[in-house]
């Protein structure tokens, strides 16, 4: 059930109803590349679903919607023209920077969280706050060119480091799940 619904999400955001011509596609990537990826990983594992893995899914499901909302403030003009309507256009270029920053920065006050009442090896993704600094600056000046191609890179950097935060963990310090 979970995973048709992904595949269903998957599939409506460009075909059938189209969320990503309606601002709705940054909600349906958060769902499906967050919390539904990740209960359907969970469930398939132990054959049963708990709460606690989307707190596990929240950091790199915000830095996947931060690479679908730079690509699209970058093609804002391009959309605006084709008829599509994202949550870029519909908030404009203010809001657009504030929201970025939010997806892009609010992964690490997660990190912070759980290396605090985990384990320090959860601060792992933490080195790349420089990384995410300069995304800033980048967006901030405009510079949209290679910014959805940029933030990708820091959410594998972010994704490896956490694995490996999981990985590096001493045993019983991550919740039971």
């Amino acid at each position: 059930l979970i995973y048709l619904g992904g595949l269903s999400g998957s599939f409506l955001y460009t075909g059938g109803i189209g969320f990503k011509y309606v601002a709705l596609g940054d909600l349906i990537i958060l769902i499906t590349f967050g919390p539904l990826a990740v209960m359907f990983a969970y469930a398939i594992q132990v054959g049963s679903l708990a709460i606690f893995p989307l707190v596990y899914a929240i950091p790199l499901a915000l830095s996947t919607e931060a690479i679908l909302h730079s690509n699209n403030t970058r093609d804002m003009e391009s959309d605006r023209e084709a008829g599509i309507v994202t949550l870029a256009i519909l908030i404009g270029p203010t809001f657009s920077y504030i929201l970025y920053n939010t997806l892009l920065f609010l992964p690490y006050l997660v990190f912070s969280i759980l290396a605090t009442h985990c384990t320090i090896s959860l601060a792992l993704p933490l080195l790349t706050i420089p990384m995410a600094f300069s995304l800033e600056r980048q967006f901030r000046s405009q510079a949209f060119n290679k910014l959805p191609q940029r933030t990708a890179k820091l959410n594998l950097l972010l994704g490896l480091f956490y694995v490996f935060g999981i990985i590096l963990a001493p045993a019983g310090s991550l919740p039971k799940i």
